[in-house]
């Protein structure tokens, strides 16, 4: 079992920055695989990004490809999320998300076992 707890969102004017954090608990963090989603009111919830297991390989969507970056400190147990230049569409709960190694990396929400509550993300135009 593996517990997530995200923090950092907020409301934050376009083109500015925020940085999202995930504390990790229980098993042993370095051996999963961490994602970022968002889900906006109304929609589905979409993949953001993911690390592997050392932080040597990452996977982003397209429509923050070169905005956001993510990043982990395994001895810490926490995976983070900088995103720059945020946009009014930006706007979503975020949720910080783990995958057995099993499983791999991937994009699709069924990949992930364990999921944190979320944090709000709010960009103002």
């Amino acid at each position: 079992q593996v517990q997530l707890v995200e923090s950092g969102g907020g409301l934050v004017q376009a083109g500015g920055s925020l940085r999202l954090s995930c504390a990790a608990s229980g098993r042993t963090f370095s051996n999963y695989v961490m994602g970022w989603f968002r889900q906006a009111p109304g929609k589905e919830r979409e993949f953001v990004t993911a690390i592997n297991w050392n932080g040597g390989r990452t996977l982003y969507a397209d429509s923050v490809k070169g905005r956001f970056t993510i990043s982990r400190d395994n001895a810490k147990n926490t995976v983070y999320l900088q995103m720059n230049s945020l946009k009014p569409e930006d706007t979503a709960t975020y949720y910080c998300a783990a995958a057995a190694p099993t499983y791999g990396m991937g994009r699709s929400v069924s990949n992930y076992a364990y999921w944190g509550q979320g944090t709000q993300v709010t960009v103002s135009s």
